[in-house]
């Protein structure tokens, strides 16, 4: 059975909410939106299937299309995107899978992009420690040419506890460890985008199994989930 694929009309429909963002000119089109969503959904199902193929994929969620406005001066209703994310099973699994599709602006993201302050801790602890596997992974030539650098916000100098001198400082001042990969509007409307995204997500494999080991161990190597 032939992979669905992202349609012309996604991006057609996004490209015209750009101009007319308000919720009567949503309202007039959202037939046409509830299709385009349920296509998007196939695809974003589809994905998932392929994904458990080689990794174990508790959850894949759709993120609605509907702006919270409450606390934002754009108060612009709808965004001009649609995109979906999957999370990692259970307990001893960690990071998390991210598809953006936006005309001009699509790209895929995995990672760890809002660690809680206690997996935060345990990263940078394990980075103060010893950074060499890390680096090993992240510096690999056929990773690299996939996800290309380590991306995420950070501070500016270093976290409180940590010596801003240290070898590692440039690792342990993340906030964030993710790897963003951009595509081209012609790549997200080819019948091969699933595929380069599948392949894309099963390469972040490395990372992702060392991240669970430091997640799940203390700095003694012990398991804490036991």
């Amino acid at each position: 059975m032939q992979n669905p694929i992202i349609t012309k009309e996604v991006f057609q429909f996004l490209r015209e909410l750009e101009k007319n963002n308000t919720r009567e000119w949503f309202t007039d089109n959202k037939p046409r939106f509830k299709e385009i969503e349920t296509g998007v959904k196939g695809f974003f199902a589809a994905l998932m299937e392929h994904m458990k193929q080689h990794d174990d994929i508790e959850k894949m969620k759709m993120f609605r299309i509907y702006r919270d406005v409450r606390f934002s001066k754009d108060k612009s209703p709808y965004k001009l995107h649609l995109a979906g994310s999957y999370s990692r099973a259970g307990a001893r699994l960690r990071g998390g899978y991210y598809v953006h599709l936006k005309p001009g602006g699509s790209f895929i993201a995995t990672g760890f992009w809002d660690p809680n302050k206690e997996d935060l801790l345990r990263i940078r602890k394990e980075l103060e420690l010893d950074a060499d596997a890390f680096r090993k992974v992240i510096y690999d030539k056929k990773f690299k040419k996939i996800w290309g650098d380590l991306e995420g916000d950070e501070v500016k100098t270093a976290p409180k506890g940590f010596n801003k001198e240290h070898s590692n400082i440039d690792l342990i001042k993340k906030k964030q460890f993710i790897f963003v990969r951009k595509f081209s509007d012609m790549e997200v409307l080819s019948k091969d985008f699933l595929g380069l995204v599948d392949e894309s997500f099963r390469a972040i494999r490395p990372y992702f199994d060392l991240m669970s080991e430091i997640l799940t161990t203390n700095l003694n190597g012990e398991s804490l989930l036991d």
